[in-house]
Formats: C-alpha cells, structure tokens, sequence
C-alpha cells in the first residue's frame, strides 16, 4: 500500500524561480516554466508545497530581511496567478560559517516546518537544484530528487549520495512524487 505523501521541501531558487545570484530584488524574480504548474498539483493532490531556502545574502549584507520577504511575496504573487500556493517558507540567513542548525543540509527549517504544519517528515521529499538538497534528503531520512533545472546539471557530476530520482524540471519531479 502506498504511503500518503504529507510534504514536498522545496528548494526556491534554480527549483522554482530562476537563480539569479543572491536574489534581493523583487522585480527579478521569474518562475521557471511549469513551476507554478507542478506546484498547484501538490495543492489538489492535499500535499503540502513548503519552501526550505539558504538565502546568506540577508548575513553577507547584500539584502535585508525586509527584501527577502518582498521578494518571498512576489514569489507568492506570481504562483498565485496560476492558482497555486506554497503552504509555509522557510528561510536561513545564515552564512556557511555560522554553524547554525537551519542552514542546508542541516535539518533545522525542515523541522520547526513540520512541527507547524502538522507533517510527518518521514512522509515527505525533498526537492531541489543542488547536492546540498540530496544531502538534507538523506539527513532527514527522505527520498530526494535533484532537478536538471538551476545548478542541477553542474551538480549531478558531484552530488554524493545519488538523489532518488533525477527530474528534468519541477513538474517532472512532482509527477515522480505523486505517482509513490
């Protein structure tokens, strides 16, 4: 019998929106195409569609808090134009070399989400772009898909462990998920 899927943890830049460095302008912010797509499916198949982002540029001093959240509502904007939602996001401001416990591939953001939506995390993928999403997989003991989207090209050469599943885009990750 076939689990129900509670969660998907997705990675915002190269996975949902195109990356285009530290992202502190609203105004740049560009859905990748079949985004919002994939993500309204989620919606209608009862899964949660939750962001889990490093965003340093908030402690490099390159943005702040407040255009992080601009651009976290554009974001929501531009999903919404094609009826989909994200259900919770979440965001490290941290730098590498601040050794917190939110930052990717720790666990931290993964689980103060769960816990305030109700998720088993054990009932949830992660999603994203880079070896550093495989990496929170398997630290929270998931399956995880590296899409080709972003970074994902650069990053299959040296993503260690291998993801669950390789998705050319956003959407073909989702239909891998919902058919599990």
């Amino acid at each position: 019998m076939k689990t129900k899927t509670e969660a998907v943890f997705l990675d915002r830049d190269g996975t949902i929106n195109i990356d285009t460095g530290y992202l502190g302008d609203p105004a740049d912010v560009r859905l990748i195409d079949g985004a919002a797509q994939a993500i309204k499916r989620l919606n209608e198949a009862g899964v949660k569609a939750i962001v889990i982002s490093n965003q340093s540029g908030v402690n490099r001093g390159i943005f702040n808090e407040a255009a992080l959240a601009k651009v976290n509502e554009r974001l929501i904007e531009l999903l919404a134009a094609s009826g989909a939602r994200l259900d919770g996001a979440y965001y490290c401001p941290h730098r590498p070399d601040e050794g917190c416990r939110c930052r990717k591939p720790a666990t931290g953001l993964v689980e103060a989400a769960a816990a305030e939506h109700g998720v088993e995390i054990s009932r949830g993928f992660v999603v994203g772009d880079k070896a550093i999403d495989i990496e929170l997989g398997r630290n929270l003991g998931v399956r995880a898909v590296l899409v080709l989207t972003g970074n994902g090209h650069a990053e299959l050469e040296k993503v260690s462990p291998l993801p669950d599943y390789v998705a050319k885009d956003l959407a073909d990750a989702i239909d891998w998920i919902l058919e599990r």
